[in-house]
């Protein structure tokens, strides 16, 4: 059982929303705004968090920036009527991990909270398998079929990000602030070049691949 937030301002939406997730054995915690919502998160955190983008108070922008602030991996997958690509590079950006546009199916939306679960509870796990891939983290090591995969320390570590999160679009700034940090001398085409690698040393990997998201970034999807 997930303890997951909902933050829809719709009141009918949220009762739908809150009962779906009841119902599949969640306990969830109904928030009407984005300020309700993040004090709900301050005072007892959460397993997952389903949010609406366009909210009185705070919308779920601001949401997921003070989840993400607070040092939490929590999943955020957000639920907006906003399908433009301005809207979910500021989504990605905030934090989100997953979008779901409305008007949706309930059955797709409760198989994107059971996948972001299963993430997060991998990552937690610090052990992640993808068809014949075994990765550790605390170990820092990779096994394709047995044998270990040769990997830089970066290398590893773009890896088990995207494949922590499959199907979530990570943008190159994303990427760089993460893993390169301050260095100066990385640019977007650092990313592309470390991506290119990695493709070439999973190229016998089963499971996965690691694909462009034109104009966005990169991300890993199960196969």
């Amino acid at each position: 059982m997930a303890k997951i937030i909902v933050a829809e301002d719709d009141g009918a939406l949220n009762r739908l929303l809150a009962g779906a997730l009841t119902a599949n054995g969640h306990r969830v915690r109904a928030c009407h705004d984005g300020a309700q919502a993040i004090a709900a998160f301050d005072e007892e955190g959460a397993d997952l968090i389903v949010t609406d983008i366009m909210m009185p108070e705070a919308d779920g922008f601001a949401l997921a920036e003070h989840v993400r602030a607070s040092g939490a991996d929590v999943p955020i997958l957000f639920l907006t009527a906003l399908d433009e690509k301005p809207a979910k590079l500021r989504g990605f950006a905030a934090g989100a991990d997953d979008y779901v546009t409305k008007p949706f199916d309930t059955d797709i939306l409760l198989a994107r909270v059971a996948a972001l679960l299963r993430r997060a509870n991998i990552e937690r796990s610090r052990t992640l398998t993808a068809g014949n891939l075994t990765m550790n983290k605390d170990e820092h090591t990779a096994y394709v079929a047995g044998e270990e995969l040769a990997l830089t320390v970066r290398e590893f570590d773009l890896l088990y990000k995207l494949l922590s999160f499959p199907r979530r679009t990570f943008t190159r700034t994303q990427l760089m602030e993460e893993f390169w940090d301050y260095d100066s001398s990385a640019t977007s085409r650092t990313v592309d070049v470390y991506m290119s690698k990695l493709r070439e040393k999973t190229a016998a990997c089963t499971g996965f691949e690691i694909v462009t998201v034109h104009g966005l970034g990169y991300k890993a999807v199960l196969t």
